[in-house]
């Protein structure tokens, strides 16, 4: 693999973490997975969003902040890092959710802690049709997933890609996923190995699969 630290991103139930675990795993990196289970507020937030939002979307920050920092100084001659998020995903989810007040105190603490860590060499989305991603959802059976609204995983869409438009300074990989299966489908996952492992500049890179 050409590149040493790749971020897996993508929508609720695209299959960040069974992409990033496969990567790490077929090429003996390090592998960086969201602890989203130890955050108590996710299952009070999709009962009561409004309530649980600000706390919800902290406690992320912080426990992202401080993964990423400690990961970063565990072994600098590691060949490679996969990890299924990208640190920015914290204010794409804290638009969405947070009242304007809010999202600037959230916005303002975050760009006093994102200066300390290290850059990604490649950001891969993994983009999916909505009824898709509420298929993965189901699939899964999180409880606390179940009534997901399909606008608001919409709204989410939507704010990934107008951020990653945006973005200059990075390489981005869009990989439209919905027509392949990476998990079951061992010829799907080689061609999206394959597409990764290409040299790409900086800026943002679409593909249909």
């Amino acid at each position: 693999m050409r590149y040493r630290s790749i971020a897996i991103e993508g929508n609720i139930g695209a299959g960040k973490t069974t992409l990033a675990t496969k990567i790490a795993e077929q090429y003996g990196g390090r592998l960086i997975l969201e602890e989203f289970a130890d955050n108590p507020f996710l299952p009070r937030f999709y009962a009561n969003p409004e309530k649980h939002a600000f706390p919800l979307e902290l406690f992320f920050l912080a426990e992202r902040y401080h993964q990423l920092n400690r990961e970063a100084t565990a072994d600098l001659f590691q060949p490679l890092t996969v990890s299924d998020y990208y640190i920015y995903k914290s204010l794409i989810f804290a638009r969405s959710n947070l009242q304007e007040d809010e999202y600037a105190l959230f916005s303002r603490l975050f760009h006093i802690m994102y200066p300390n860590l290290s850059k990604i060499d490649l950001l891969v989305y993994l983009y999916l049709d909505v009824a898709q991603l509420q298929s993965n959802i189901k699939r899964r059976g999180r409880e606390y997933e179940q009534k997901i609204p399909d606008d608001y995983l919409l709204d989410i869409q939507d704010k990934y890609l107008d951020f990653l438009k945006k973005q200059q300074d990075l390489r981005i990989l869009i990989l439209d996923t919905n027509k392949v299966d990476f998990v079951n489908n061992y010829s799907d996952y080689q061609k999206i190995l394959e597409i990764i492992d290409a040299d790409y500049e900086l800026g943002v890179h679409r593909i249909v699969l």
